[in-house]
């Protein structure tokens, strides 16, 4: 089916063909002629790189052609029925961004106004309504449905990326609760949903209300196989030798892509072992490079050094990259990964070791895909466990890149288990999507929600929603109701709700719970740990450990033996903060990490003493800020106002990393933790004497500098005046 062919504005065909879009593929066309442009329900199962954005973009052509003409009824912000394109992570929503942000350039009547937002669950932005296309994280949405926004209703077209991962135990319960919420919504908007391919598709076809287009086409063929004692073993029988060295079997294999003009990306179980690989395979690649990559390389290596801290991680990474290869996991910040990410889909970097989690972040896709090993760390269980087959599939669909590649080749590294492997991976079916809403903090997160939103409801009409959730055509109706039991008792036991005759309605609390969006069991922990605190003296070290030991805060490290001596006296020095005895068995290397961030450690210092890295401080910093900030509205609602300011300067404290003597100088845009230490040394230690120091002295100062003084100095008049 060609691109001509489609009942769009001419416009908007002409876009397309500028946009490099000439033909259907096979699941696009599927799409189309089951009534993807007719306001259809549609769920398209198919594997990676199949075309699904173009699905999504389709749709919205087609509804802002019908909706967005000056001769329609507009809605009450004066715009046609918006669009609404959920993201299950901050980093593809702000792909998807930069991608549907050129639809603004195609005349469809009106304007078309893209937006995007993805942070921030307590507030709404202002102005979110005006957008034609909006595109937010599942959290987000689920955010804007509790605060009760009224354009909901003017929602006309919610297309959710990887809805497969309805089936995730952290992050499915919110999807599954926004989709079961948009699609019994009285105006019925069109919901397309685009999934990896799933085992049970039917199923989840029939709880949307979808037309199913289920395709396993692919533009880039793939083959799959297993390596074991250097020889590679591929699902169609075909073998063929890799040469071995002593680097081992998952660089050998990535080594020869390399050489044979492709790229390489091999999966690691671990961190450790994704810089380990990267580093076995460094020399190799090196020597195939030519003249014009090794100066890019050059150039970025520097740029990775001259924008982050010496880390011994970045310096590795530096080194690495010059010779074409990198690794890349959580514990780098998103300055480097953004980097790698960057030269990898350029083709100057030629092999990357990584985690699994790229394989469900943004999509960068490579001829040969290594799976070092089929093994990964189980933190429920302690121990490793094989991945399942719906991971293994996400892996291998990198492989293959359209426009560069004619063939795609996945490969698991074996150990004597060649049929085994084929078997159950390349053969094997993938499992199928299984709901987690009636999972304990799931159940009583969402049952909360749905009492804040629905004031007055009775338990048969809680029943009869979470009946309507993918989750409640899976399970037996006893087993759902002995649940929502458990979760309502909770809820009533901790004041969060209460029940009037046969209806429930939200307490102020529970209304305050709800939308801060955190798990009713940390408010209350919250709530009784500020309700007993002494009115005298400092707790910041107490609030620190209270918001580090919640569900929520991410990421937990444990201590290591060597961190146990240090803990112990952090505890003896900050006993006077405490809100509870502990002792270092009830401390995390977490919140050693907290403490020493906000007492200025630098990242060289956090990752030599610490083993914490960049990427992971920051991390840490941006959910305890969330958190202080729910643990000071808390406070306030429990009437603390005693609490409010050292809580309010914790949270500058954790954003910036600094100690209370810096919290005025920070005040001033463009001053962090580092020029407000130097100014300070320069016995310059707040606003008064910023103000008073003439601005040629300040420019002296070293990382000031002219410009930055001027800024400075008019930054400063912004703010006393």
């Amino acid at each position: 089916m060609k691109i001509a062919k489609l009942v769009l504005p001419d416009s908007a065909i002409e876009f397309l063909h500028s946009q490099g879009f000439e033909k259907l593929y096979p699941p696009q066309a599927d799409s189309v002629k089951l009534g993807l442009m007719d306001g259809k329900n549609i769920l398209v199962s198919a594997p990676t790189a199949s075309g699904k954005t173009l699905i999504a973009m389709l749709a919205m052509l087609s509804h802002l052609s019908k909706n967005n003409s000056d001769n329609d009824d507009f809605n009450h912000n004066g715009i046609g029925k918006k669009v609404i394109y959920l993201s299950p992570l901050r980093a593809l929503a702000a792909e998807k961004f930069t991608e549907f942000k050129k639809l603004e350039k195609i005349p469809l009547g009106k304007k078309i106004k893209v937006g995007i937002s993805t942070g921030d669950f307590e507030n709404l932005e202002k102005n979110l309504e005006k957008n034609n296309i909006l595109i937010l994280t599942n959290e987000k949405m689920d955010s804007i449905i509790r605060h009760g926004a009224e354009w909901i209703e003017d929602i006309g077209l919610v297309i959710s990326d990887e809805v497969h991962l309805i089936g995730d135990e952290s992050r499915g319960p919110t999807l599954e609760m926004i989709l079961t919420q948009l699609k019994l919504l009285e105006t019925k908007p069109q919901i397309v949903g685009l999934s990896a391919t799933i085992t049970n598709s039917e199923e989840l076809a029939d709880w949307l209300g979808c037309n199913l287009v289920k395709n396993d086409w692919r533009p880039v063929p793939l083959s799959e196989g297993v390596c074991d004692g250097g020889e590679v073993t591929m699902s169609d029988g075909k073998t063929f030798e890799v040469e071995r060295s002593i680097r081992g079997t998952p660089i050998d294999l990535g080594v020869q892509s390399v050489k044979e003009g492709g790229q390489s990306l091999v999966f690691a179980e671990t961190r450790t072992r994704s810089k380990s690989l990267a580093t076995k395979a460094a020399d190799a690649v090196s020597q195939v490079l030519e003249k014009k990559d090794l100066k890019n390389l050059e150039k970025t290596s520097k740029k990775i050094l001259s924008e982050n801290e010496h880390t011994e991680l970045v310096k590795t990474l530096a080194l690495l990259i010059k010779k074409g290869v990198a690794f890349h996991h959580a514990g780098l910040n998103q300055n480097c990964r953004d980097t790698i990410e960057t030269e990898f889909r350029k083709g100057t970097i030629k092999l990357l070791s990584s985690t699994p989690t790229l394989a469900a972040g943004v999509n960068l896709p490579a001829r040969r895909v290594v799976i070092s090993n089929i093994n990964r760390y189980n933190a429920k269980v302690g121990a490793n466990r094989p991945i399942s087959i719906l991971e293994y599939k996400q892996l291998c669909g990198r492989a293959g890149r359209p426009q560069y590649d004619d063939y795609g080749e996945s490969i698991i590294v074996g150990n004597g288990n060649t049929e085994d492997l084929i078997d159950y991976y390349i053969n094997g079916e993938p499992e199928p999507i299984i709901s987690k809403i009636t999972d304990d903090k799931s159940l009583r997160t969402h049952v909360l929600s749905v009492v804040v939103t629905n004031p007055g409801i009775k338990k048969d009409e809680i029943l009869e929603f979470f009946l309507q959730t993918l989750g409640g055509m899976q399970s037996r109706k006893p087993t759902i109701k002995f649940a929502i039991d458990i979760s309502l008792r909770f809820l009533s036991s901790e004041y969060l709700i209460v029940k009037k005759g046969e209806r429930y309605a939200a307490t102020e609390f529970g209304k305050k719970t709800s939308m801060l969006y955190i798990d009713p069991l940390t408010a209350t922990s919250f709530r009784d740990a500020v309700e007993n605190i002494s009115p005298d003296g400092k707790h910041t070290f107490g609030f620190l450990h209270l918001i580090s030991k919640c569900d929520e805060f991410f990421p937990k490290f444990s201590l290591r033996n060597k961190d146990y001596e240090a803990a112990s006296v952090l505890i003896e020095n900050n006993s006077s903060e405490l809100l509870e005895s502990i002792s270092e068995y009830d401390c995390s290397r977490s919140l050693l990490a907290l403490n020493a961030w906000i007492t200025e450690s630098s990242e060289l210092s956090l990752s030599d003493n610490l083993g914490i890295e960049s990427g992971d401080m920051h991390r840490m910093a941006e959910t305890a800020n969330w958190l202080s900030y729910c643990l000071r509205e808390i406070s306030k609602h429990v009437e603390r106002a005693d609490l409010l300011d050292e809580l309010d300067n914790l949270r500058k404290r954790i954003v910036y990393g600094i100690r209370e003597e810096l919290l005025d100088l920070v005040r001033v845009k463009g001053i962090g933790r580092v020029r407000a230490r130097i100014l300070y040394k320069n016995n310059i230690r707040n606003l008064d004497d910023l103000t008073k120091i003439p601005v040629n002295k300040l420019a002296e100062i070293d990382k000031i500098g002219s410009t930055i003084a001027d800024n400075i100095k008019i930054e400063l008049r912004r703010i006393r005046y």
